[in-house]
């Protein structure tokens, strides 16, 4: 069953608390260089100097600054093991305000093959071996996995909602867009009350796959050179930030893709070839597209833009009669394993090794991101998909299969600097 305990958070000073907005930044893989460096400018004390620095070593200049900063009381570890609640209140792209609740809480490690915590995507060994020196440099935790669990009598919610309403927050910051709020519960007895819930059920891994993953390379590595090794180390645990997967406020974003550097792709021939697995539809403005892609939430649907055309496209068939490959069951349904195989690569012929480099295809989350890059010439062919289902991430998830990258974008990221975690000291 999967575990959580307290743990004795890190976080910003008194003197330095009240400015949060200046000090929390995104996960390292949702930073932009531009945004980096806008980071940088906000504080010298801002997060992204230990979580993404721009140091040529960032892993020394990382660790330095953590403890810099710990001796002159940039930051502070809390005396009592925490639970720290934390909310995230935005608007979504129909304008209405939303908020997604959830903790942070030490998780224990366990190799997915134990199955108690599961993932959803695959992950690449360069980003693991990045957050691996990270942690041997640092001994922290600087930034937090995404799990979901499924709680749907909605009983940590209720714990979390009301502990809130009856305090104060630690940390109330808005970025950009999003007011992110800390508490703390210290209280054993509603500790051990979210607690229970959770060693009911599994966790399902939104964001931090890698993080995860490295978490279990440095908890083999400590453990293998501890002698006295006992399982209750810091090290056998990782900073979660958890959230029930029927918070009304869980909103996953589409990723959408261009397509670009493809010699002599040729939009007429190119439409033919849709038309034998789906039907098309041509489009006569956003508006249209984005009523046609919610028409069918369980269809797989997209937008196809190129130059001076927009077009809606629904598969006809069953998907696995137009797969070159046999697929999961878990996995036959979503629409962007139909749209890899089918369009990219049966029809316009991008390789899987493309895909990894990039050479044909690049990613945006915006969907005017997809229109302008078209219009510029910058890309061939957009392609605006439709955002994965929650219910579908825990269907592959549980089913031990794992989707391809950049299949779902959680929206709003957890920041970085509401709370860090060492992964020394006792247990």
């Amino acid at each position: 069953m999967p575990e959580i305990v307290p743990f004795k958070g890190i976080v910003y000073g008194p003197g330095f608390i009240r400015d949060a907005a200046r000090l929390i930044c995104p996960p390292y893989d949702a930073i932009p260089p531009v945004v980096q460096q806008e980071l940088y400018d906000s504080s010298p004390y801002n997060a992204v100097r230990m979580e993404l620095p721009m140091e040529a070593d960032p892993y020394s200049a990382a660790a330095e600054r953590l403890g810099e900063w710990l001796a002159a009381g940039v930051l502070e570890e809390d005396g009592v093991p925490a639970i720290y609640p934390c909310s995230q209140t935005y608007r979504d792209d129909r304008g209405i305000e939303r908020t997604r609740g959830g903790f942070f809480a030490a998780l224990r490690l366990h190799d997915f093959s134990e199955e108690q915590v599961l993932p959803h995507e695959k992950t690449l060994s360069g980003p693991k071996a990045d957050r691996l020196n990270m942690f041997r440099k640092t001994a922290a935790n600087l930034s937090s996995i995404f799990g979901l669990y499924a709680d749907a009598e909605r009983i940590t919610d209720t714990i979390l909602r009301e502990f809130a309403e009856s305090h104060e927050p630690l940390v109330d910051a808005a970025f950009q867009g999003v007011q992110n709020r800390l508490w703390r519960i210290t209280d054993p007895s509603l500790v051990e009350k979210i607690q229970s819930v959770i060693a009911g059920q599994k966790v399902y891994i939104a964001d931090g796959h890698h993080r995860y993953e490295t978490g279990v390379a440095y908890r083999n590595e400590r453990a293998a050179a501890n002698p006295n090794h006992t399982g209750r180390e810091p090290y056998n645990y990782i900073l979660a930030y958890l959230s029930n997967i029927h918070d009304e406020g869980l909103l996953i974003q589409p990723i959408h893709r261009l397509v670009h550097g493809l010699h002599e792709f040729d939009p007429a021939a190119f439409i033919p070839k849709l038309d034998r697995n789906f039907t098309v539809w041509e489009l006569p403005g956003r508006k249209s597209l984005t009523d046609f892609l919610a028409e069918c939430p369980s269809c797989i649907a997209y937008g196809i833009v190129l130059p001076g055309l927009m077009l809606g496209i629904s598969l006809d068939s069953n998907p696995e009669d137009v797969l070159s490959t046999q697929v999961p069951e878990a996995l036959q349904r979503l629409g962007v394993v139909v749209l890899h195989d089918l369009v990219l690569g049966q029809m316009l012929g991008i390789t899987a090794e493309a895909t990894a480099k990039e050479s044909n295809l690049t990613y945006v989350k915006s969907e005017q991101d997809v229109f302008d890059a078209v219009a510029s010439g910058k890309a061939q062919m957009g392609i605006v998909m439709k955002p994965t289902r929650v219910e579908q991430v825990i269907s592959v998830a549980a089913s031990g299969e794992v989707m391809p990258q950049k299949s779902t974008w959680f929206y709003p990221k957890v920041m970085t600097g509401m709370v860090f975690r060492s992964l020394e000291g006792d247990a």
